[in-house]
């Protein structure tokens, strides 16, 4: 590993400034979460910029500060550009997400509506889904925080990990969704402001044509047009991303949360927002070859660039960066995973008859459980970034068509989506071991297109499902 370039008293005083910020911003947005909607669904009142912001704020996860010049050192260009395929999802989600908000103005879960849709098998297999994503993506961003630190200061893994999964814990246990819409916010501008800062510092020290004359030369095969796991991984991280953003709990309580007509607009112009910010912070991938710098850990090659060009400086940038964009999703999915406790296990088979009142003290209980358990795996640094988060690809994409054809498609079955979801997430983990993880969420979502196709061409005998039974505000607990 490469000296730390940021001194452990700086990096301990940025780390307590930032939590403090965090921590205080999160009591201030969340001083009107006292009541469960509140809590969930931040009043189901969120505006055009704040829904943008925190759609943002939240996409751009320390996997894409991290992972995108990860995969540029890994897959050249192509590796660059698939990761910014990921912006598509949220394009896409646009339009389902005005519709989400339509037919369950009183909802609150993904898994409510597959449970009302399709029914208990399929509710079983989605959850299931669901929990393992989150605990994936969780377990990748605050391994992530956790490296961060000790890279670039030598705070050890453990204590910063710990830390940043606690500030985030904190305010989300205190303001719920209020509080992690309005961070993500200021957590979006410090994202955005800073990687731009940092890659244009670079350019100014490594010219972009000095950068491709280095890489033509020393490792010419990453910017071959041609080169076949990269051009796989555009469309493997296409449907990943797809399949992210539509089943997420993440996504579905931000379309929940934003006013009748705000949703659709909202997500639109986030993922437009988003798309370049991969390409940016991947460049460093490409820098990396040009410096010649020894990579201790793939997936911390843009720390290591920043400190290696602008010493204590850029450290203090990527410091700033990575700390905002992990808390910015560390605080949503703890949110997101503590609906999915709270109404769809907790409220469904234990407490149902539970008041809105004792919901919102299992809600913030579960933030605290949801943050423990993803501490603990933490601990043992299960594989780098990619592999961690990769792992989940293949499942979540054999969600994307049950849940179009579940909103759009009146004569679509429950037993056509739960085959889908079973065989795809089963074939794709099969190429994740057998090929590897840059084809094993395309293969699912294919499967699953394939068998979601196949049950909507026999459909027509079963009788049409009425979607204003979703308007309801009473969740089914059968």
């Amino acid at each position: 590993m490469s000296r730390p370039e940021l001194p452990i008293e700086l990096a301990w005083g940025l780390l307590a400034a930032m939590s403090l910020l965090w921590i205080w911003l999160g009591r201030f947005w969340g001083r009107r979460a006292r009541e469960l909607d509140g809590f969930m669904v931040a009043g189901r009142n969120v505006g055009m910029a704040l829904g943008a912001a925190t759609a943002v704020a939240t996409w751009i996860t320390s996997n894409t500060t991290m992972l995108a010049p990860q995969l540029t050192l890994e897959f050249g260009v192509w590796g660059m550009l698939a990761y910014s395929t990921a912006s598509l999802g949220l394009v896409a989600f646009a339009p389902l997400a005005a519709r989400i908000r339509r037919l369950m103005p009183h909802g609150h879960t993904a898994a409510e509506f597959i449970h009302r849709r399709y029914g208990r098998a399929c509710w079983v297999v989605f959850m299931a889904i669901s929990l393992l994503y989150a605990l994936a993506w969780l377990v990748s961003m605050g391994m992530a925080g956790g490296l961060l630190l000790e890279t670039l200061s030598g705070i050890p893994y453990v204590q910063g990990m710990t830390l940043i999964l606690g500030v985030c814990a904190v305010y989300t246990l205190v303001g719920g969704l209020y509080a992690v819409i309005g961070t993500d916010f200021i957590q979006s501008l410090v994202v955005l402001v800073g990687i731009v800062v940092v890659v244009v510092a670079v350019t100014q020290q490594v010219p972009i044509a000095e950068v491709h004359e280095s890489v033509a030369a020393k490792r010419p095969a990453l910017l071959q047009v041609f080169f076949p796991a990269a051009l796989i991984a555009v469309f493997n991280n296409l449907l990943f991303g797809m399949g992210e953003v539509f089943h997420s709990n993440v996504w579905w309580s931000r379309a929940l949360a934003m006013r009748p007509g705000v949703g659709g607009r909202a997500f639109a112009l986030a993922g437009a927002i988003w798309l370049p910010v991969p390409i940016i912070a991947g460049f460093l991938g490409l820098a990396a070859v040009a410096l010649g710098l020894p990579i201790s850990r793939p997936d911390m090659v843009g720390p290591q660039v920043a400190s290696a060009v602008l010493g204590s400086v850029g450290a203090v940038l990527v410091f700033l960066v990575v700390f905002a964009s992990i808390a910015s999703s560390i605080d949503s999915l703890l949110a997101a995973t503590s609906d999915l406790v709270t109404k769809e296990l907790v409220h469904r088979f234990w407490r149902r008859d539970a008041d809105d009142a004792q919901l919102r003290k299992i809600a913030a209980r579960s933030v605290v459980g949801a943050a423990l358990l993803a501490w603990l795996l933490c601990l043992p640094k299960l594989g780098t970034l990619a592999s961690v988060l990769f792992l989940a690809g293949p499942l979540v994409a054999s969600t994307i068509w049950p849940i179009i054809a579940g909103l759009y498609w009146p004569r679509a079955t429950a037993s056509t989506a739960l085959v889908a979801m079973i065989a795809g997430s089963s074939v794709g983990l099969w190429v994740y071991f057998g090929v590897g993880w840059f084809a094993a969420s395309l293969a699912s979502a294919v499967v699953s297109a394939l068998v979601t196709a196949f049950g909507l061409s026999r459909s027509r005998r079963h009788a049409p499902f009425d979607f204003s039974t979703l308007a309801s505000a009473e969740q089914h607990a059968t």
